[in-house]
């Protein structure tokens, strides 16, 4: 009896519990959604607000440009391509030059290639599977640069766009150019604004969970593209079975979600989109239901943009109350819907989508985030 209870070690009361049916309880504590909620210091308002500001810009530019064009009807393209004036806000001027031209390549990339395929032709499930697979090498492409935030979602909302069916080579050519014309305000606006940057601003760090693979680490990026382009699928096809109108939205909600840097992150992540989601689709609504002018229209996306930019550090919540309605109203550039159908369907995305990243993040976690998982939720009941 007594070499048996040699041989038999007792239960170690610190072992954290880490199961993903245990996992998924800690997800849903009431304190996760407290924690999405908490505000935090960001690392500069002021740059902010200069690459809100420049972003702002450039997507005024380069929309109003083409609205008095003959390519009038690309003009949501041209605001697409200046989101590249978000990328590299703390970088040094030479490499946010450099940071914003890979931005801008990593727009019109994928607005090509799923241009290519609706003009070739495509159904709209072969385009939806097509946008997943490009989210997953987006994502990989977004690490392998180290672009830095707002990540790679912008880009894959840039892709979502192009899968519209177009008539031809010329509509090709018209989208694909337009959205360069748009990197190539921003650029040329970074380059003559950035000295009013705080240069000294040293980038937030990355957030990290104790003995959690870093994203830096060898093997992450592959692991990372195929989970962010199973979940961008998963989403959108639930979407599309359900007849909604914007599946795309789905899949970039669902995205949006993994981005957070460990589970707790991606409940917050979950937590803050659908809320902010919840008030946002309401102000795109209220505006849109006002029969706005084009040049109203751009005048709201322009404040929208600053807001964005100035309040996301604080908390990613705030952030989504104006980035709902800003897509939602670059997304009227490009084609015209019904306000009330638009605020629904983006309500519905965005949950399915938040449903969809939490339920794949949990059932790839890896055994560490789970043990981060439960000690964090430990911690703050103790």
């Amino acid at each position: 009896m007594t070499a048996m209870a040699r041989r038999t070690p007792a239960p170690s009361p610190s072992l954290p519990l880490v199961s993903r049916g245990h996992a998924l309880r800690h997800l849903a504590a009431p304190a996760r959604l407290r924690e999405s909620l908490a505000l935090q210091r960001p690392p500069s308002v002021r740059n902010a607000a200069i690459a809100g500001l420049q972003a702002a810009l450039a997507v005024v530019l380069a929309a109003a440009a083409l609205h008095a064009s003959p390519w009038a009807h690309v003009a949501g393209f041209g605001g697409l391509g200046a989101l590249a004036a978000l990328f590299g806000r703390f970088a040094p001027l030479a490499r946010r030059r450099r940071m914003v031209l890979v931005a801008g390549a990593l727009l019109v990339l994928p607005v090509a290639l799923l241009s290519l395929l609706a003009w070739a032709g495509w159904p709209p499930l072969a385009l939806l599977l097509a946008l997943s697979a490009m989210a997953g090498a987006l994502a990989s492409l977004a690490h392998r640069t180290q672009i830095g935030a707002p990540g790679a979602v912008i880009f894959i909302f840039a892709a979502s766009a192009a899968i519209s069916p177009i008539s031809g080579m010329t509509a090709w050519t018209e989208r694909t150019a337009a959205t360069a014309l748009g990197v190539a305000a921003a650029w040329l606006l970074c380059l003559l604004t950035d000295r009013l940057r705080d240069l000294e601003v040293a980038p937030p760090a990355p957030a990290a969970a104790a003995g959690v693979r870093p994203p830096l680490s060898p093997g992450y990026a592959p692991l990372q593209a195929l989970r962010v382009a199973l979940c961008a699928a998963l989403a959108a096809l639930l979407a599309y079975a359900a007849g909604w109108s914007h599946p795309a939205w789905a899949a970039i909600g669902a995205v949006a979600v993994l981005q957070g840097a460990h589970l707790p992150g991606t409940m917050h992540r979950a937590w803050q989109r659908t809320l902010g989601t919840l008030v946002g689709a309401a102000v795109a609504w209220a505006i849109l239901s006002a029969s706005p002018s084009f040049a109203a229209l751009l005048l709201a996306v322009a404040v929208l943009q600053i807001l964005t930019e100035v309040v996301i550090g604080f908390n990613y919540a705030l952030g989504q109350i104006f980035i709902t309605p800003m897509a939602l109203l670059m997304t009227n550039l490009a084609s015209h819907g019904e306000p009330a159908d638009m605020a629904l369907a983006r309500i519905y995305d965005t949950t399915l989508g938040a449903a969809v990243g939490i339920a794949l993040a949990l059932v790839l976690s890896s055994l560490d985030e789970r043990v981060h998982l439960a000690r964090h939720h430990g911690s703050l009941k103790n």
